[in-house]
């Protein structure tokens, strides 16, 4: 079976559309130093930072998680927009398929009040139908609640005419639950055995790429 046309895209947003692993790793370290816990490097935080905070943190911090959580808030707020910065081509790609007519969604486990900052900072707001971020929802991704709240109001179900973006595992795993199309959207290659449970449909490693394929889709080739 071959790619769908895409009535809506959803995307995550860390390292999907912007670059935050710098501020990721700077907000966790000062968590863990103020929680008593060995600092992580780059590779740590990439292999352990998946999961929405309340999901991840009351099994890394216990009963103290909310502590941590607080802790956790105040570094990430204080240097979040100053360290924003989108991946190559992401704008573009936005304005593209917004230009098609395709319903733009983001689905993310950052803190949502943070999520519409940084898209408003940014001026992307106006090309998403909804941003939803951790706590948004009943329950954060790979639950199905957050595709279902991105996709409200909209007139499209989840499903193969949906294409869901994202660079890590978690994202291919929300997608295998809500039965939308899976799209590893990154420029690192996979690495072994890190997609075997959620395998993506298709590795995509540029944003203007994806604005491509969607656009062979959906604008029919004219015979002269």
């Amino acid at each position: 079976m071959g790619l769908t046309a895409p009535k809506a895209v959803l995307f995550d947003w860390d390292n999907t559309l912007v670059d935050s692993w710098g501020c990721i790793l700077a907000a966790m370290n000062g968590t863990l130093r103020r929680m008593g816990h060995e600092e992580w490097n780059l590779n740590e935080a990439k292999d352990r930072v998946a999961l929405s905070l309340r999901d991840s943190f009351p099994k890394l911090f216990g009963e103290r998680w909310l502590e941590a959580r607080d802790v956790f808030y105040a570094e990430f707020e204080a240097i979040h927009i100053k360290h924003l910065k989108p991946l190559a081509g992401a704008a573009e790609m936005l304005e593209r398929l917004a230009g098609l007519g395709v319903t733009l969604g983001v689905v993310s486990n950052k803190n949502g009040r943070f999520l519409r900052q940084e898209a408003a900072h940014l001026g992307w707001d106006k090309w998403f139908h909804r941003l939803v971020g951790a706590t948004d929802a009943a329950h954060d991704k790979p639950a199905a609640d957050p595709v279902a709240l991105a996709l409200k109001d909209s007139g499209i179900e989840a499903g193969r005419a949906v294409w869901f973006c994202g660079d890590a595992e978690v994202d291919m795993h929300c997608a295998a639950n809500t039965g939308c199309l899976p799209i590893l959207l990154r420029q690192d290659e996979p690495r072994e055995g890190e997609f075997d449970r959620h395998p993506p449909f298709v590795h995509v490693d540029a944003c203007n790429k994806l604005a491509d394929l969607a656009n062979e889709l959906l604008v029919p080739i004219s015979l002269i």
